[in-house]
């Protein structure tokens, strides 16, 4: 008779049949891999054939199963999974594969191509939906549009048990990095993931060799990254807008973008030259030119100011060429730019502080490039950043401000969750939002719009997050490296006149 293991392995190569990670004819295969995996060493074939249902809860089933019987020796987060990658990764196709049938699609379409990676990247839990349907999200209105925010909860909790085992583990540098090729099948260990479940799809940027994969945490539809074949230092310069535009000439259903190539203002990876993308119309894209400008020599190409809280320069052209020559000329002007009475400084004590964030898309037949300069300065007063949230934000967001929020999608904290729902129970309860470790931190902020509404249990929720999508548009504004005002305007137009 068949028991719990024999019917958690039948449905999970059911859900692999009809998702065509194996083959009809590959049946026992997956059987047997599978039952390596799990230390089984029988198998008994239920009299009901397993159905091609969710994944997630057919894993749960295995790991509690195998944590019964003394093959998972935690039951964490962080032990499980080690133990259903390990599981996904005996199911998962091969590299040339998974190549081979990227290809063979993206020679019909770039988009078909896509669309079958990523379903595949998630059909082998690599990006794990079950987690990632956990994040929290709405559109908040401001004088900018509407911005994206979102509550992170898919990332895994930190594990003390992982951590202090870790301890232990000799110091390892395989892999370089969680971006390096070689993380493709790796089999993780307590302090760092797993990846037998993750293909990497070798592609050609301005002539050199890079990778595309999906994000696991997907945060915007279809979060792409690629990333360069070389462990090598992220740079922002001329030949990185050449490999962006190349990109969306090779995706033009994608945008891409890199991150800044200096501490503070950059990504939370900078030694490793990548690039984000994705299919996802951010707020930034649908924000207008406010001013526009035309640059001496390149009156093909249009150029102003974007209606955006940062300091967004926006070119476009029907010849990517023609933006790379202006996008270098606009970098160099503002490596070196120092514009005392604006509070900008290209670098102090022989530290280099602007760099640009660039963001490409296809817009019809043109290119667009967006130009978001970026400084790194600290002073005394701003110990974190002067063009970084400031301190009275930091009740809602700390963080460095990278690509991804930089485009007007906030990646809040895990800790939000609890804390403004605790907030909005407050402000409908009329409770002393101080009393209470869950609300102190944000009470002066609550209590500086509370006059503004009638608060009730049915609209608390919305007000918070309506105010929230406020606070974040402030943040980026303290991004900004010229103010939203007139001053700031002429301010941003010297330097413009400058390039």
């Amino acid at each position: 008779m068949a028991n719990k293991s024999d019917n958690g392995v039948s449905k999970l190569v059911a859900y692999a049949l009809g998702r065509g990670l194996v083959e009809p004819c590959e049946r026992s295969w997956a059987i047997n891999s599978l039952l390596d995996a799990l230390g089984l060493e029988s198998y008994t074939e239920p009299s009901v054939q397993g159905e091609a249902l969710e994944l997630a809860p057919i894993l749960d089933e295995l790991l509690d199963d195998a944590y019964a019987r003394g093959v998972l020796g935690e039951d964490s987060v962080v032990y499980r999974d080690l133990l259903d990658t390990e599981i996904m990764g005996r199911l998962t196709p091969r590299p040339a594969q998974v190549i081979g049938k990227f290809r063979a699609l993206y020679e019909d379409s770039p988009r078909k191509a896509t669309d079958w990676y990523y379903a595949f990247s998630q059909d082998t839990n690599y990006i794990r939906r079950d987690r990632i349907a956990k994040d929290i999200a709405w559109k908040a209105p401001t004088p900018y549009g509407d911005l994206d925010i979102t509550i992170n909860l898919s990332k895994p909790e930190k594990d003390p048990k992982a951590i202090a085992a870790a301890k232990d583990l000799p110091v390892s540098a395989y892999p370089r990095c969680q971006l390096c090729a070689e993380n493709e099948g790796y089999g993780g260990r307590v302090n760092y993931p797993a990846r037998q479940n993750h293909r990497v799809i070798p592609i050609t940027i301005s002539g050199s060799p890079w990778f595309l994969q999906y994000s696991p945490y997907v945060y915007y539809n279809e979060h792409c990254i690629c990333f360069n074949a070389q462990h090598t230092p992220m740079k922002i310069d001329r030949a990185c807008f050449e490999k962006l535009l190349d990109f969306v000439g090779q995706f033009p259903h994608y945008f891409v973008g890199s991150n800044a190539d200096l501490p503070i203002v950059g990504g939370s990876i900078l030694a490793h030259d990548h690039f984000q993308g994705g299919r996802y119309t951010f707020p930034m894209e649908l924000a207008p030119v406010e001013v526009g400008f035309s640059f001496p020599g390149f009156e093909d190409v249009e150029a102003g100011i974007v209606k955006w809280p940062l300091s967004v320069i926006r070119l476009a052209c029907g010849e990517p060429g023609r933006l790379v020559e202006l996008a270098h000329r606009v970098l160099q002007a503002w490596r070196g730019y120092t514009d005392e009475s604006a509070c900008i400084f290209a670098e102090t004590e022989g530290e280099p502080h602007n760099t640009i964030t660039p963001i490409a898309r296809r817009r019809g037949e043109d290119f667009e490039l967006d130009l978001v300069l970026r400084n790194n300065l600290t002073t005394p007063e701003h110990p974190l950043g002067l063009y970084h949230p400031h301190g009275e934000l930091h009740h809602i967001k700390k963080e460095n401000i990278g690509l991804i929020e930089v485009m007007g999608r906030a990646i809040l904290p895990p800790r939000l969750k609890d804390e403004l729902d605790a907030v909005a129970e407050g402000l409908a309860a009329g409770a002393d939002l101080r009393a209470s470790a869950l609300t102190a931190p944000h009470a002066q902020w609550a209590e500086s719009f509370r006059k503004d509404y009638v608060v009730t249990e049915e609209n608390a929720w919305d007000i918070v997050k309506k105010e929230t999508g406020m606070v974040f548009a402030k943040v980026l504004e303290h991004a900004g490296v010229y103010a939203r005002n007139e001053e700031g305007r002429e301010a941003f137009l010297r330097f413009l006149r400058s390039v």
